[in-house]
């Protein structure tokens, strides 16, 4: 009988062991919004630019925060996803085509041109309320990890310039997507994400 007892008890403790074994193998790991793969650096921060497909209208410039970078998008409601551009690091930002010299804070100035009017000139109003040489309306980057500063440059034959001001020259990306031009300027050439939720109006 104590030699069935003991037969019994090893089973139960052994099945246990199993179980626990089991359901802790099967668990994830709880893994904190931290825990990601480091911020992409293959960018480069060479100029960069995207052909036109037809013109259209400027309508909103807005800015936001995420983990791996700054960003800023160029609304162009009726664009497509080829919206024209080009986007390059200059040592003094001038206003296209006067030549005015526009000073943009930062330890890098980015020079962004996107292929659509900010006027319309059937209508003979602006279509975005930039004003050259100043810092574009409703757009606020204090705090900002990357950018420092924003300048309007003004808008002729058909595109707009803005300066960006940056804390130093960073790899930076273009996308295209539909009636939208976005700029992502990286926190850095090898960083870890941090933990900054996206802004909602620079999604």
């Amino acid at each position: 009988m104590r030699r069935t007892r003991a037969a019994v008890t090893v089973m139960v403790l052994a099945g246990a062991t199993l179980w626990t074994a089991a359901g802790t193998a099967g668990a994830a790991p709880v893994q904190g919004p931290r825990a990601v793969a480091a911020c992409p650096t293959g960018w480069g921060s060479g100029a960069k630019g995207g052909a036109a497909v037809g013109a259209e209208h400027l309508t909103d410039i807005r800015t936001g925060q995420h983990e791996c970078y700054d960003r800023i998008v160029f609304d162009v409601p009726g664009g497509g996803d080829r919206i024209g551009y080009h986007v390059q690091y200059v040592d003094r930002f001038h206003a296209d085509p006067s030549g005015q010299y526009i000073p943009v804070a930062g330890g890098a100035v980015l020079d962004i041109h996107v292929d659509a009017w900010s006027y319309d000139l059937e209508a003979g109003k602006p279509t975005y309320p930039g004003k050259v040489g100043e810092a574009l309306p409703g757009v606020n980057v204090g705090g900002y990890r990357t950018f420092r500063d924003t300048r309007f440059g003004g808008t002729f034959e058909g595109r707009t310039q803005v300066g960006l001001g940056v804390r130093a020259r960073l790899p930076f990306r273009v996308i295209q997507l539909d009636g939208r031009i976005v700029v992502d300027v990286a926190h850095s050439w090898t960083s870890q994400p941090t933990p900054l939720a996206p802004a909602v109006n620079g999604r």
